[in-house]
């Protein structure tokens, strides 16, 4: 039954999501559990390890009951840069989970500066506490040194299959990868302190890795890829040069540039997007730490309930009113890897009200996805011709039509929010069907809607010039970076 439904899991930051995938029919069942991450002063961000594992079992066999029909495989995402410290022996953890918006490895980046340069030539990845690499070094520094301290996937997957590794792509987020050779790279562990380290078995993401009862009958691990990258993969398979963001916690634009690593002189990460039957992509990936997060943030002010509500309170005004917000609420990731940046709100007046703020914070959001979807046709010589977009809140109509806007591109939004799953259902089918090939494992592609831009050229570059205006006065006021690249 080489044919038959698949089981794919995500495990995000703020819950988990399953899948039940057929190749006739689609989605037979899904089930979600949730995460709830602690925030602590000082950009901390933890999570209890049993409750990530404690989601994917419950996520995986809501999915299954409801589908009602057995399935021939698993397969299982991850939030690629979330690490934790555990007993291979027990499987028992040692340390919370670090997730990627933790900021505590901040010391850790500024020791290795004078590194900066020669790791990101090493890795691909410049040096910032968001990558895996920091925070294992942190761990092993301040928390302990026993057991073994890897990403999420890999204490996941033992603790599913009892196998000790990490897919290539999850393996490309650490700052501890070879891109070119996709293995460990020696100077790079040494840099960080982590030499002697045990690491993980670095597998194809179409490798299968072991049997799980965790579910309820056995049933094969054939499918792990990194969250991002699984979305990629979903939207680009039979469209290699379309560029993709997720709009989730945070927004994560990602296109892909070939089977050779491809250098970026923009700000952007170079990575390994996955290998598949033997064959390795990769691509350039860039990142907005906070978005379904700021839109939570306005929500515990009492702006808006949810993010259901950003259409009707931002619809109610028609335009922000002089308000700009940028939303750095964790820090500004990719172009600037300006971590220690906090976000800016100003324009503000006694007019000001609950409309404008939700225009100014979607305006903020969108405003640095167009900064990274320039960079990313910079780094590829080519211009974008649309953008995918796929995530949680593709559903605001708002967000969506002022991305178009700005971007003054076509937006075309997956029918389905969930492709990071569609694509790690792909990788597992591929894992169990050896005869399948990489365009008839995903679903075809299909966009729910396209939003055109509904403004001039002229008016976005206008918006866009205000938002750089912002930044830099941001930047400007927090002062000289550590560690950023050059």
């Amino acid at each position: 039954m080489t044919d038959g439904p698949v089981l794919a899991v995500d495990q995000g930051t703020s819950g988990t999501k399953a899948l039940v995938l057929c190749p006739r029919r689609g989605v037979l069942g899904s089930g979600t559990a949730p995460v709830r991450p602690r925030h602590l002063p000082g950009g901390l961000v933890e999570a209890d390890p049993a409750e990530l594992y404690g989601s994917v079992v419950a996520a995986g066999r809501a999915a299954l009951a409801e589908a009602g029909v057995p399935v021939v495989a698993v397969g299982l995402a991850n939030q690629g840069e979330t690490v934790l410290a555990w007993d291979p022996a027990t499987g028992a953890p040692l340390t919370d989970a670090l997730v990627w918006q933790d900021r505590r490895a901040a010391d850790v980046c500024a020791g290795l500066a004078p590194h900066a340069a020669e790791l990101e030539e090493l890795t691909g990845l410049p040096l910032d506490p968001y990558f895996a690499a920091p925070k294992m070094a942190w761990i092993r520094r301040h928390a302990t040194g026993a057991g073994v301290v890897t990403t999420s996937d890999a204490w996941l997957v033992h603790r599913l299959t009892g196998a000790f590794v990490t897919d290539a792509a999850t393996a490309g987020r650490t700052g501890l990868l070879d891109p070119a050779a996709v293995a460990w790279s020696g100077p790079a562990l040494d840099l960080y302190g982590l030499g002697g380290e045990r690491l993980p078995r670095i597998v194809d993401c179409d490798e299968p890795v072991g049997t799980t009862t965790a579910f309820g009958p056995p049933l094969p691990l054939t499918g792990l890829l990194v969250d991002q990258q699984a979305a990629l993969l979903a939207q680009s398979a039979t469209a290699p040069w379309a560029a993709k963001c997720t709009y989730g916690t945070g927004a994560f634009l990602l296109a892909r540039t070939g089977p050779r690593p491809r250098r970026t002189t923009t700000g952007l990460v170079g990575c390994v997007a996955w290998r598949l039957r033997g064959r390795t992509e990769h691509c350039l990936d860039g990142q907005v730490y906070t978005v379904a997060s700021a839109v939570r943030w306005l929500t515990d002010l009492g702006v808006v309930s949810g993010a259901r509500d950003l259409d009707a309170v931002g619809g109610s005004v028609p335009d922000s009113g002089g308000v700009s917000f940028v939303p750095a609420l964790a820090g500004l990731a990719a172009p600037w890897w300006r971590g220690e940046a906090r976000g800016s709100l100003t324009g503000l007046g006694l007019g000001t009200g609950r409309g404008h703020l939700v225009r100014a914070l979607v305006e903020g959001i969108a405003a640095q996805v167009v900064e990274l979807a320039g960079a990313a046709a910079t780094d590829r010589g080519a211009p974008l011709e649309a953008l995918r977009a796929d995530g949680g809140l593709t559903g605001s109509a708002l967000l969506m039509q002022t991305q178009a806007d700005l971007l003054q591109l076509p937006v075309e939004v997956a029918a389905l929010p969930d492709a990071t799953a569609l694509g790690v259902g792909a990788a597992a089918r591929l894992g169990h069907d050896p005869r399948l090939s990489v365009p008839e494992a995903v679903p075809e592609w299909k966009p729910s809607a396209v939003y055109e831009p509904a403004i001039p050229a002229d008016e976005a570059a206008e918006r866009m010039g205000r938002f750089r205006a912002e930044v830099a006065a941001l930047l400007e006021r927090t002062g000289p970076g550590p560690g950023a690249p050059s």
